[in-house]
């Protein structure tokens, strides 16, 4: 699923105004919008001329007056049973699922009312006479019908709202023509969009490279030493330096990876990470750091590369506006958000940031941090050791090999529409889409998951194959960077031209279609050992040569 140079459908019962000129900056689609008014209408009628094309995502952006009429009159303060009202918004999400079965992504922005609404006031809350409570349950009643189908997102409107404020409606702009917004809120909405949409390609960003002299803890600590750092206590600054780490900390567990870049003496760092006591994150809480005197630029991409990440996946956050000018200039990539002057605004200019979005949190993400830790020891180890080989061999590999579930299903889809290195094809699908590739007739799917002594990566590769005639196809070859040049690649080929074997099959070819990032795949298909094919970029596996498992992997196969 490509979500560049794209359509997306507009379904909305107000007027989108400028919002359609916003995402069309943004996001580089083109926007599809049914006249406003129309939802219901446009969902339910089959024949609709908006049915007469594809999207790659649609957006069905609704006020709860405009659809559920039960509502528009609790509004009006006439008295209401809250079952009739959810009983409207089931025929809703029921409408809303015959769309979200059409479309790879459905976005759909949470129910709210206009700030300066107080309905019953001091009773709004109250179940049954309560506009605010009846709009609450409506809202999560929305939520429980279209959670079964993992490609509808809820957005939080209410968020757009509170950041906006008085401007986020205008009684004007609505009489003079129907738009329901300030454009405070279109802004707000379009960057939620736009980060949805990259957390579904797989774009979300996954490390922040953070300075440590005020913007870690306040002070100079090679001046200041590190007892007098200003971090937590009674010190106004010092508590929001400690809030601005509590952050920091709360993302680890989201998955997002942190690493130390700053012009600094290593040792007086470490003595203060260790030992100050009100410092939140400790060094267990860094994958990788660079304390020296050398380019910020220049260290960055030195632990990107250590990472096997791209320069598209990391944020920089340094007090410093030269620092974030240098970064900026020299990685493009990296995003470096203006950042405030005001310590006080620390944590919240990080909670803002709406880069870390992804479509699920696995166990892998929240385990990451510590992958990344345990990948270093293991390269500490190679440092130490004389050939590949004899590190390799070192590891204690383990490579199970499993077919796809539902106990599954949700990382596997995760790594392929995330892994963009060691990537075949970077085809991209839904859950429900993989679901019924994998089921169709000659088709063969197994994901595996990686082990070695140091800790366990999870489930990190995938191929599968589809049979045609007396040969087969590679359809998806991919594999998480965390555990790339360990022989995984190897024995994923091994399980698959294994299997092509007992089929009694002849060749199984392989077709690299190259993408900005997936040039590690290349580097491997054309060091394999197989030929090369009748066409660009092919190639073929000829299953009457012997492919030997690695001798420093464990292969463990599913059960027959």
């Amino acid at each position: 699923m490509s979500l560049d140079a794209d359509k997306i459908l507009l379904l909305s019962d107000f007027n989108l105004g400028g919002f359609t000129g916003y995402l069309k900056n943004a996001l580089k689609v083109l926007p599809v919008q049914a006249p406003y008014g129309q939802v219901i209408h446009t969902l339910l009628d089959e024949n609709s001329e908006y049915w007469n094309d594809s999207y790659s995502s649609a957006l069905v952006w609704t006020r709860p007056d405009g659809v559920i009429d039960s509502f528009r009159r609790a509004l009006d303060f006439h008295g209401f049973e809250i079952e009739t009202v959810l009983t409207e918004v089931d025929r809703y999400a029921q409408a809303l699922s015959k769309l979200a079965e059409r479309v790879p992504v459905l976005m759909l922005p949470s129910w709210t009312l206009p700030v300066s609404m107080s309905g019953y006031g001091m009773l709004d809350l109250r179940r049954g006479t309560g506009i605010a409570d009846l709009l609450s349950r409506m809202n999560l009643r929305l939520a429980e019908n279209l959670e079964k189908f993992p490609n509808v997102y809820i957005l939080n409107a209410g968020r757009w709202m509170q950041m906006a404020g008085r401007e986020a409606f205008n009684p004007k702009l609505w009489y003079m023509g129907k738009i329901a917004f300030g454009n405070e809120v279109f802004k707000s909405a379009v960057a939620d969009i736009k980060s949805t949409l990259a957390g579904i390609s797989g774009d979300a960003k996954k490390i922040i490279f953070v300075d440590l002299d005020d913007t870690l803890w306040g002070g100079i600590v090679g001046d200041d030493g590190w007892k007098s750092l200003r971090l937590g206590g009674h010190d106004p600054t010092g508590e929001a330096f400690a809030d601005f780490q509590r952050v920091l900390k709360s993302l680890t567990r989201r998955g997002i990876v942190l690493a130390i870049v700053s012009k600094n003496e290593e040792g007086t760092c470490w003595e203060a990470i260790q030992n100050h006591p009100e410092m939140i994150l400790k060094k267990e809480d860094f994958s990788a750091w660079r304390i020296n005197w050398e380019d910020k630029a220049k260290n960055i991409i030195e632990i990107l590369g250590e990472l096997n990440l791209g320069a598209q996946s990391a944020v920089f956050i340094d007090d410093n506006p030269i620092e974030r000018e240098r970064v900026r200039t020299a990685l493009p990539e990296v995003l470096v958000p203006d950042w405030p002057q005001d310590k006080m605004l620390y944590a919240t200019a990080l909670s803002e940031l709406t880069c870390f979005n992804t479509p699920q949190i696995s166990e892998e993400d929240i385990q990451r941090s510590r992958m990344y830790r345990e990948e270093g020891q293991r390269k500490d180890l190679q440092q130490s050791l004389g050939t590949l080989d004899e590190w390799l061999n070192t590891l204690d590999i383990k490579v199970t090999a499993e077919p796809l579930s539902d106990g599954n299903l949700q990382r596997a889809t995760q790594l392929l529409n995330k892994t963009n290195q060691m990537n075949l094809r970077t085809r991209r699908l839904t859950e429900n889409e993989l679901v019924e590739w994998e089921r169709g007739e000659n088709h063969h799917l197994w994901v595996f998951r990686v082990q070695d002594k140091f800790g366990d990566s999870g489930l990190t590769g995938m191929i599968s194959l589809e049979r045609q005639g007396n040969v087969a196809r590679v359809v998806d070859f991919l594999l998480s960077c965390r555990v790339m040049g360990r022989c995984v690649e190897e024995t994923l080929f091994f399980v698959a031209i294994e299997f092509a074997r007992s089929l009694n099959l002849e060749k199984i070819y392989v077709d690299y279609h190259p993408t900005e990032k997936n040039k590690p795949c290349l580097r491997f298909l054309e060091s394999s050992g197989f030929e090369s094919g009748d066409k660009d970029q092919e190639f073929v596996v000829d299953i009457k040569k012997p492919y030997p498992q690695p001798d420093c992997v464990e292969l463990v196969m599913p059960e027959a």
